[in-house]
């Protein structure tokens, strides 16, 4: 975990208007040369983290890797992860919920998605995260401003104030900001990346299975999660507030 001293909400606020002239390649090396191994992506194999991990990889960037395996994956993401640890020739750690999808039925019911997503979200998503994020010091994701109205004014170097009761921080590293769609598939082309066969069959955004569908034209990338919900985070972006 990240302390103040260690940089401040200034510097991060130059650090991000800096970083976004920079090459992706560069913004990934500041934070290996400045966190090492206390800085680590987190990916959900959408494209962008995709282009990411390959980014890194080449320049000999070794940031560990996790993924949250809520147990509610398609069968195809499970196949892309190990297809990725293949072809990327690393490790990507899997965080598990405390309950299987059974014992969580057991205690609050079947199908909790459907009656209370952001309860289900919590449990299988958000504090397996949380756990994660407490022995770091940075979070690299792969979000883009792009990809829906809640994501729009995302920078690429937040700040947060993680944990209050012990003063800790931690700082959220969003490289692929401005990336577009269309520079994030003719990327993964070009460089044959794997990717989830789910993108081709118009899931434009991946998820858990019950609460993911393919997306219609004229929709935004991520219109296909929790169908009938007036929802459109899981919480893994929100759960920390406003960054400082």
């Amino acid at each position: 975990m990240l302390q103040l001293d260690e940089i401040s909400a200034d510097e991060v606020r130059s650090l991000a208007e800096r970083f976004e002239a920079m090459p992706l390649t560069d913004v990934l090396r500041w934070t290996w040369d400045r966190f090492g191994v206390r800085a680590a992506i987190g990916t959900s194999f959408q494209g962008a983290g995709l282009v990411m991990i390959h980014h890194a990889v080449t320049a000999g960037l070794p940031f560990p890797i996790f993924t949250l395996d809520t147990q509610l994956l398609f069968t195809e993401t499970l196949d892309t992860k190990r297809n990725l640890e293949n072809f990327f020739e690393v490790k990507i750690e899997s965080l598990l919920p405390d309950q299987t999808p059974e014992e969580q039925a057991i205690e609050l019911g079947p199908e909790l998605w459907k009656s209370r997503p952001d309860t289900c979200c919590t449990l299988r998503k958000v504090i397996p995260l949380q756990r994660k994020l407490s022995e770091l010091a940075v979070w690299v994701t792969g979000l883009r401003r792009q990809q829906s109205d809640t994501r729009e004014k995302t920078r690429i170097l937040e700040l947060y104030h993680f944990d209050v009761l012990n003063d800790r921080y931690i700082l959220k590293l969003n490289p692929m900001a401005p990336w577009s769609r269309e520079q994030v598939w003719a990327y993964i082309k070009q460089h044959g990346i794997p990717y989830n066969p789910l993108h081709d069959r118009g899931y434009r955004s991946v998820g858990c299975w019950p609460c993911t569908r393919p997306t219609d034209a004229g929709e935004n990338e991520r219109a296909g999660r929790w169908t009938g919900f007036d929802k459109a985070e899981c919480g893994i972006h929100t759960f920390l507030g406003e960054s400082i």
